[in-house]
Formats: structure tokens, sequence, C-alpha cells
């Protein structure tokens, strides 16, 4: 009797593994969690639920069919770098951890830039983007200067340099492709980036990871999606 109703439920199990719904509800559960401990100020519980949260946008893109196509690739190895910089920015509070995530973060921007220009971007969008937005980038520099420490004047700098031609190259590819939810996802994504130098450099606490969690985790589901 036993063995009667264990059977479908044995059957159901790996078909859920393979569902790309499924995962995306494991990635708002995670995160939900996260905000949890984040808030009751429970560092073993990050351990848990943010490499799952993150672990879950990358099944997405990877059942998603984004080993098939070169910018499936790009996608996927991007989204890669970023699972490996949250994992690295649990460690956020010492330097050499937040160096490497942001590193790492530098990098998933740069490969998601080259997946955007994979198919050739409208020309004007692209340059019309870049005239909007890169003020932008230059102001958050600007705002962000006085609180970053010496060391991390550099890299943050070359960071909001790649992630500023990130959000270029996906409105580019929106215009030219019709992909705008590409281009809302890397939108997103700058912006729960202020939240992540907020919190670092400013020590603004839970209030930033209120909203920029979930942000960023939008935007990771997004592109993964996109594949």
């Amino acid at each position: 009797m036993i063995t009667v109703f264990a059977s479908p439920l044995l059957l159901t199990v790996p078909a859920a593994l393979t569902s790309v719904r499924f995962w995306v509800l494991v990635c708002g559960l995670a995160v939900v969690g996260l905000l949890v401990v984040q808030w009751q100020q429970r560092p073993t519980g990050r351990w848990v639920f943010k490499p799952l949260a993150s672990f879950s946008f990358l099944m997405i893109a990877w059942l998603g069919g984004a080993a098939a196509t070169p910018y499936g690739l790009l996608v996927l190895a991007g989204l890669l770098l970023c699972f490996f910089g949250d994992l690295l920015l649990i460690l956020a509070e010492h330097t050499m951890a937040f160096q490497a995530g942001l590193a790492s973060f530098l990098l998933a921007h740069i490969t998601f830039a080259a997946a955007f220009l994979y198919p050739p971007p409208y020309l004007p969008a692209l340059i019309g983007a870049a005239v909007l937005l890169l003020p932008a980038g230059w102001r958050a520099l600007r705002w962000l200067r006085p609180h970053l420490p010496m060391a991390l004047v550099r890299p943050v700098y070359a960071y909001v340099a790649a992630i500023s031609v990130m959000v270029v190259t996906a409105l580019g590819m929106a215009v030219g492709h019709g992909t705008w939810l590409v281009a809302l996802g890397a939108l997103l994504f700058a912006i729960s980036d202020l939240a992540v130098a907020r919190q670092q450099f400013m020590g603004t606490g839970f209030a930033d990871a209120l909203w920029g969690l979930p942000l960023y985790y939008t935007a990771a589901l997004l592109l993964a999606t996109s594949v």
C-alpha cells in the first residue's frame, strides 16, 4: 500500500527538478528566506538561502536551453560568475572577499555585454543609450567617491564602467531586436547595485537589502529566461 502511494511521489520529484517554474518558485522562496535571516542577523542562514537562490537562476538558464546558442552560453557564463560573486559577497566584511566578489561581477557584466552584442544591436540606439546613461554612471561614481577606501577606488570605477556598458548594450539590443525584458533586467541589475554600494560603503544595513535583493534576483531571472 505504501509503495503504491510512494511511486507517483518519487516520479514527481525528479520532474519538478526539470521545471523552470519550480526553480522560479525556489528562487523566490530563497530570497524571502535570505531577507528573513538578514533581518534577524543570522549570518549562517545566508550560506543556505543565498547559494540556493543563485543556483536557481543557473538552473533556469540551463533548463531553458542556454547551452544551445552562443547567446545562451554567454548569458549562462555571466550568471555563473554572478553565482560565485554572490558566494564571495557573503563575506563582504572582509576586504579581500569583497574585492574578489567585485571582480567576479565585473567579469559577469563584461560577459553579459558580449552576449547583448552577439545579435548586432541597433547602432543609433546604442549611441543614444550611451549618451543618456554614461553620465548617470559618472554621477554614481561622484556620489560614491567620498565613501570609498583608497584600495577600492579603481576597482569600483572599473565596475561602474562595466555595468554601464552592459546596460547600454542591453538597450541597444532591445531597440534592435525587441528584447525589452533583457533591457529591464540589465537596468534592475544596475539599480540593485546601488543597494550593495550603500550597504558596503555607507553601512545602511537591512533597509537597502529589503529592496536591493529582490531587484537583483528579478534581474537575474529575467536574464536567465532570455536564453
